[in-house]
């Protein structure tokens, strides 16, 4: 009985483990991808833009130019997106989704930032 127990509490706890990775690694909107900071901004912008944008790199072509860092504008690296929220101790304040695998605001540093583009207007 108690080996019953045993393997009936092992293979549950496979199940568990498989389904998590599973919702962890699934795309579109409604699931998360695994780098998912394009899939957050999608739903921080008026319209969605589609599933494209979950990959940071094309939020590069979203919007329109803003020029620069400022307020309001959407940041975006190589492998990361994020809005620019306010100014702390002479840094830019940027929310984003996956930073250490959480939506944060913090200072970041905007060194190897791509492009800076304001959303569409009445978007």
């Amino acid at each position: 009985m108690r080996k019953i127990i045993s393997a009936m509490a092992l293979l549950c706890a496979l199940a568990s483990d498989t389904e998590a990775r599973t919702q962890h690694f699934s795309h579109g909107y409604a699931g998360r991808p695994a780098a998912w900071c394009g899939w957050y901004m999608r739903s921080q912008v008026g319209s969605d833009p589609g599933p494209e944008y979950n990959l940071a790199r094309a939020w590069a072509h979203y919007g329109v130019n803003a020029s620069g860092p400022t307020v309001g504008v959407i940041v975006v690296w190589r492998h990361h997106v994020g809005k620019i929220v306010g100014r702390e101790n002479g840094q830019w304040l940027v929310q984003s989704g996956n930073d250490a695998h959480a939506v944060r605001t913090r200072p970041r540093s905007l060194a190897g930032a791509i492009a800076f583009r304001r959303a569409y207007a009445g978007i």
